[in-house]
């Protein structure tokens, strides 16, 4: 008997949700068929003004044409974003939660759903128990949460959730986060490429998501062949940086082995490292390259303007949402880590070192 090759479905195919090909219609499958913009085909099928006739009737007909079911109609029209101190912290200070959050609640107006706000304090999981039993709340994200306590009452509540920015170490919960081992990978790399062997890490240790970081830096020093050991590790108390200065100065001051570069586990960091090496006399890239993670918008104003690596901010609010309306509809039932791929921002904080140099 010869077997037919099955072919993967496209969005608006007939079938089953339980068919692993199935993908559930998004507005970026009419906006591509329909040739206009993701905001205009939004606008036309929620009855907004500042679109013609003829393109919502055309909007409209492919929406039926392909089944897309509004948010509304699949139970997800609430859902509730869980925000713990950890991020809340972060909003005000670093604003990586905050284009997080961005990116979200322009999705969420796009398809029409309410988020619903809710800090986590210590009393987090009681409360959240609570606010979940809501019958009209149809899932969860959880922004930065790294609680066990919390993650075992999301697993609890048997609603669909996605962890944003943190993962599941146990895989119970889908999470979005940025590539946090390889960014650091590709930036070690970087700087192996340009002529530097000895490396020094910077970073604050705590989170999952930022030894991830630590394991990208060793795992390209160990593929060089370089030395990665725990003294080529600078840590801080917290992101600020002030913090990272002073640590900085005081690692030079107590460390006689040269090193050519610091890579920093955030922008906050490395503009922290820049202030010690200027204090010091010691020029940026002349002497010490320095290079961040996040490309965060204060990274364009340093002198020299910060090199890093950019991470997603933006994205990760909108595929997070995106998972859990597939979660809500059923067309997503095993939990899955996706990680959003980064990218490098050459600037003028590293430089070229001759194959001696250290």
């Amino acid at each position: 008997m010869i077997m037919k090759k099955r072919s993967a479905s496209t969005p608006g195919d007939n079938h089953s949700k339980n068919d692993p090909t199935y993908r559930r219609v998004r507005l970026e499958d009419i906006a591509t068929r329909c040739g206009t913009s993701l905001s205009t085909v939004s606008r036309a099928l929620s009855g907004d003004k500042g679109v013609s006739a003829e393109l919502r009737n055309k909007i409209q007909e492919m929406a039926r044409a392909v089944r897309y079911t509004p948010a509304q109609e699949i139970g997800g029209s609430k859902i509730v974003l869980a925000a713990s101190q950890v991020a809340m912290l972060d909003y005000y200070r670093y604003q990586f939660s905050w284009y997080v959050l961005q990116g979200l609640k322009e999705r969420a107006k796009m398809l029409g759903i309410e988020i619903i706000t809710h800090p986590l304090s210590e009393a987090g999981a009681s409360q959240l128990s609570a606010l979940m039993a809501d019958p009209a709340i149809g899932g969860l994200l959880a922004l930065t949460v790294d609680d066990l306590e919390i993650l075992n009452t999301v697993v609890s509540l048997n609603k669909p959730a996605v962890l944003v920015n943190s993962d599941d170490p146990l895989m119970r919960l889908s999470s979005v986060l940025p590539c946090n081992r390889s960014a650091t990978r590709l930036a070690a790399d970087y700087l192996v490429q340009q002529g530097h062997r000895n490396i020094i890490f910077l970073t604050h240790p705590g989170r999952r998501t930022i030894e991830q970081r630590l394991e990208g830096w060793r795992d390209a020093m160990l593929h060089y062949h370089l030395s990665c050991d725990t003294t080529q590790v600078i840590t801080v108390a917290d992101w600020l940086p002030e913090l990272a200065e002073q640590a900085v100065m005081d690692y030079i001051q107590r460390h006689q082995t040269p090193f050519s570069a610091i890579l920093c586990a955030n922008d906050s960091l490395a503009i922290g490292a820049i202030g010690a090496l200027n204090k010091l006399g010691i020029s940026v890239p002349d002497d010490v390259s320095v290079m961040g993670m996040n490309d965060l918008p204060q990274a364009e104003f340093t002198q020299p303007e910060l090199t890093t690596v950019h991470l997603p901010v933006q994205e990760i609010g909108v595929v997070a949402l995106e998972l859990l309306q597939d979660m809500i509809a059923g067309t997503v039932q095993i939990p899955r880590r996706v990680e959003l791929a980064c990218s490098l921002i050459e600037r003028q904080s590293v430089a070229k070192k001759p194959p001696a140099s250290t």
